[in-house]
């Protein structure tokens, strides 16, 4: 399994234990949570297959392991329960909120008194028995066990691809979101809930900071190419744009032979700095200490919020 231990300091620099990219040296591990005062999260990356069980036993281990390093909340990608093959599997895989997959994560969130964000889920919708529909669901967990936040992704993924070998059609089969959901306080801060081609639409993530998000969060899948092509300078833009964290679990590698995922689970900070990258090549986890102290110093040295127009400035162009 990869780790890396990712620790936030004042000059915004990732130690880690691996060879990755800008700035990032060893790291001791030993650092605890004495010296490391401000709460630690933990982005996570994982290959997800059709099987439910294997996947609930990987995931279940990166999170034992964040636990056991200090995490106070832990990001789980889109899909963490399966990435079906086809669309028949992935509906006939699908549960809903109260079945045996959401039960175990809250009994493993009560346990182990840690926060959860199940960060895409195969949610039954509510006419189920009659369309066959489902939802992409983000679920919050907290350390008791309860479910505080479901959020239902609200842009589809439906693109083609044709020249990059992606054909995707999300509205085959899923249902679009209703809302968004206001940040959610938790033991790192307020947390805006995304899913993966969601991060797309800047208007999400502004809405969500001015309601308070100190912490966007988009776990994701992407694809190998969009990934290559998108991926960090999209969660960079939504981080600077709205000068909070943003921490994005992802999929990586083969998950079957329909389909592959990019990687990269990454944590930024409000200044646009990766500070955590899980790589591309195997599952792993990230662990980011979350200074809010940095997100008011960047927004207060440089009030973007205080400087924007009300929203009919921004539609004046609509009546001409």
């Amino acid at each position: 399994m990869l780790t890396v231990r990712c620790i936030l300091k004042t000059s915004a620099k990732c130690l880690s234990s691996l060879p990755v990219r800008r700035r990032r040296s060893n790291l001791q591990n030993s650092c605890r949570m004495s010296t490391c005062p401000r709460p630690v999260a933990a982005v996570c990356q994982v290959t997800a297959t059709p099987d439910k069980q294997a996947n609930l036993s990987a995931c279940k281990q990166l999170v034992e392991e964040a636990k056991e390093r200090g995490a106070s909340m832990v990001f789980l990608p889109e899909g963490f329960d399966y990435i079906g093959s086809s669309r028949e599997e992935t509906l006939s895989l699908s549960e809903s909120l109260t079945g045996n997959t959401i039960s175990q994560y809250t009994q493993l969130a009560r346990k182990l008194e840690v926060w959860l964000s199940l960060g895409g889920f195969h949610e039954r919708g509510h006419d189920w028995e009659s369309d066959r529909r489902i939802y992409n669901s983000h679920i919050i967990i907290n350390d008791k066990g309860d479910i505080i936040s479901v959020y239902r992704k609200s842009h589809l993924f439906d693109v083609e691809l044709p020249e990059k070998g992606v054909s995707l059609k999300e509205s085959a089969f899923t249902i679009p979101g209703p809302a968004l959901v206001p940040p959610v306080q938790t033991p790192i801060g307020k947390v805006g809930l995304g899913i993966c081609y969601d991060l797309r639409f800047p208007e999400l993530s502004v809405a969500l900071q001015r309601c308070g998000a100190e912490v966007l969060t988009y776990p994701s899948a992407f694809t190998v190419a969009t990934g290559a092509a998108h991926w960090e300078v999209l969660l960079r833009a939504r981080a600077v744009e709205t000068q909070c964290f943003v921490l994005a679990a992802a999929q990586v590698g083969r998950h079957h032979e329909k389909r592959s995922s990019y990687g990269h689970a990454l944590a930024v900070d409000p200044w646009g700095e990766v500070l955590g990258d899980c790589g591309a090549e195997k599952p792993g986890v990230v662990l980011v200490e979350i200074d809010l102290e940095k997100l008011s110093s960047t927004r207060r040295n440089m009030p973007v919020q205080q400087h924007r127009r009300d929203t009919r400035f921004y539609h004046s162009l609509d009546t001409t």
